[in-house]
């Protein structure tokens, strides 16, 4: 990702809805649909600035892996100890079978190889344990906010499912998320198309919008992993060893 990228994301990251919200839809989704053993090992692998790590300290004891060395110098103070550096899909030096739940959010996509790079994972998973995904979806919202992310791709339900399977592995379960504000955010693409104004989508809202954005999106947690979403801006996976 560019610089500016990590920037705002150390910004904002406690304060924008979008950070706020799936951050409360993941945590709930993780105590609903994934059966941790006591004391379990977690690895956040693209950390960035660590937002999520505090979260994933929840569940168990948390690791991080972040290539940007000026956001993993974040993460590491936030967490309170090192984050490691080792890129997708080697994982060099990440020990095998040593984790119970691997997190990769929003990362899929910044991968040219996301085969090799779920292959990997796997091979760091202790038997019985989980890989949590999320990935923006729908190939035709590609955006300037793709573009300044270093995006690869974005997913279709076909294409993740797909990639999935190639590297062995079993979904437990898929859902779109950031399904309710979808309509607008589709609207706003489409906009920007027409005109040719093309933002990143990372601005923090004025409080009143941010608030009520948050308010909404965050009203997905009582449903994920219980019932079926409309089509979102994003889907999430809970995915196991085949």
């Amino acid at each position: 990702m560019e610089r500016i990228v990590y920037d705002r994301m150390a910004e904002l990251d406690s304060r924008h809805w979008w950070y706020r919200a799936r951050r409360d839809i993941l945590a709930t989704l993780i105590a609903r649909k994934i059966d941790l053993p006591a004391a379990p090992r977690i690895l956040e692998i693209g950390c960035g600035t660590g937002h999520n790590l505090e979260m994933l300290q929840r569940f168990g004891r948390a690791d991080g892996i972040e290539i940007d060395p000026a956001a993993r110098a974040l993460a590491a103070e936030r967490l309170g100890r090192p984050i490691g550096d080792s890129p997708l899909p080697a994982l060099a030096g990440v020990e095998d079978g040593a984790y119970d739940l691997v997190a990769i959010l929003d990362v899929l996509e910044h991968v040219e190889e996301d085969r090799a790079a779920l292959q990997s994972i796997a091979r760091k998973l202790k038997a019985g344990g989980r890989i949590l995904i999320t990935v923006p979806a729908h190939p035709w919202m590609w955006s300037a906010h793709d573009v300044v992310n270093h995006h690869k791709r974005r997913y279709t339900r076909a294409t993740l499912r797909a990639v999935i399977g190639a590297a062995g592995l079993k979904i437990e379960m898929m859902s779109w998320f950031n399904s309710l504000l979808f309509p607008l955010a589709a609207a706003a693409r489409i906009a920007g198309r027409i005109t040719r104004k093309e933002d990143s989508d990372d601005a923090l809202p004025a409080k009143p919008v941010n608030s009520l954005f948050e308010a909404i999106f965050g009203l997905e947690r009582y449903a994920v992993g219980r019932m079926p979403l409309p089509p979102g801006v994003s889907l999430v996976a809970i995915v196991s060893l085949g």
